[in-house]
């Protein structure tokens, strides 16, 4: 193996690092700003489980990628170097980019989907209203008629 595919096999996990950091930062930062009955904060061991066997995959898809999955024992280090370079250095201009994702683009369509929701439980709910109102003297014809022919017998 060449130096330059070392270099590169480095920098790809160092890489990998940067990115599991991330997604692991976010999924820590997704639970702690869950609700505190939601079913997100009860879950959020076995979440975290998922997101590290996510991360390990990944990685390794990343490392068969780049070295046909030959694994080296710098790798782990380069990794974690990786994760330790995301927290001194992209953690801030990560979570910058993470707030600008959310304000520009996650909360407007929370919003639509919201917006659209309630707009058709409104519709259903007038709807409801309207059969109701019209079939209210009918109701009340066949609760008259059916009181006077069907009387229960007194023994």
């Amino acid at each position: 193996m060449s130096l330059s595919v070392q270099f590169l096999s480095l920098l790809a996990m160092i890489g990998t690092g940067i990115v599991a950091g991330a997604f692991m930062d976010m999924i820590g930062t997704s639970t702690a700003h869950a609700g505190k009955k939601s079913i997100i904060r009860k879950r959020a061991v076995w979440l975290e489980v998922i997101g590290w066997v996510l991360v390990g995959c990944w990685t390794f898809y990343i490392l068969y990628l780049v070295r046909d999955g030959a694994w080296r024992i710098y790798d782990p280090v380069a990794q974690i170097s990786g994760m330790l370079l995301y927290v001194t250095i992209f953690y801030k201009p990560f979570r910058f980019f993470g707030r600008i994702l959310l304000v520009l683009l996650i909360r407007p369509l929370l919003f639509l989907v919201r917006l659209i929701v309630s707009i058709i439980s409104l519709v259903i709910r007038f709807i409801v209203k309207v059969f109701a109102v019209l079939f209210t003297p009918f109701v009340k014809i066949f609760r008259i008629i059916s009181g006077k022919l069907f009387k229960r017998r007194v023994k």
